[in-house]
């Protein structure tokens, strides 16, 4: 076995994880992994049905991590923008990344439902669910500042839709999923979590779309 696949399993502590570094530059957070021969699965959950598998070659290093505890619901205060707020945020962010403030909107309603000072299981921060390592790579020093979260989520989705030759379902399945599950599966990846998240996000996209124009036609 490489010195890559020495990961320090994720099992002993309830908030462990894996970080793993591919060869072509991708992070992965993971919760655990598995080694057969050759080949390594990085499973996303605590469960046994989602998964990357990688050949034992692609991983470059990995590192154990400790993700933010989640806090129980009743310690948590939500902090929601008014509507007015948040669309002359996106409007900036949109503007300066040429994407749809609607697209934007869409994300963010599935992300976080508006709350800023959202974090998940998985310790994605802020309105649009930014990593902590995302965040850092995009300049954003406080992820659960509004304008800094939009402006880096932005950039980030911006990124992916240039990657993938603006194919915004593969674009929103690494968002969800990380480049490198995209990469591997050549589309959208077999997980019920990524593809429920695809579907959802461009559906809203398309009724926010729909509304708009229904309110210029009745103009």
């Amino acid at each position: 076995m490489s010195a890559a696949l020495a990961l320090i399993c994720a099992t002993g502590a309830a908030n462990a994880a894996e970080h793993v570094t591919l060869t072509n530059g991708f992070d992965l957070i993971c919760d655990h992994h598995s080694a057969d021969g050759g080949r390594v699965r990085l499973y996303m959950d605590s469960g046994n049905t989602n998964f990357v598998e990688l050949n034992a070659l692609e991983i470059a290093s990995s590192e154990h991590v400790d993700l933010p505890a989640e806090k129980p619901k009743t310690q948590m205060a939500d902090v929601k923008l008014t509507p007015k707020d948040t669309r002359e945020l996106l409007s900036r962010a949109g503007g300066a990344h040429n994407l749809d403030v609607d697209l934007l909107a869409s994300v963010i309603r599935q992300e976080s439902g508006g709350n800023a000072r959202a974090v998940s299981r998985a310790g994605a921060q802020g309105l649009m669910q930014l990593m902590p390592a995302t965040a850092a790579k995009l300049g954003v020093a406080d992820p659960f500042a509004p304008g800094a979260n939009i402006n880096g989520g932005t950039e980030y989705l911006d990124g992916l839709l240039r990657r993938y030759h603006d194919n915004l379902a593969l674009a929103l399945a690494a968002y969800n999923a990380g480049p490198a599950a995209v990469d591997r599966w050549h589309g959208i990846p077999p997980y019920h979590e990524t593809r429920v998240y695809v579907a959802r996000v461009i559906h809203e996209f398309n009724r926010r779309v729909a509304a708009r124009q229904m309110a210029s036609a009745a103009r």
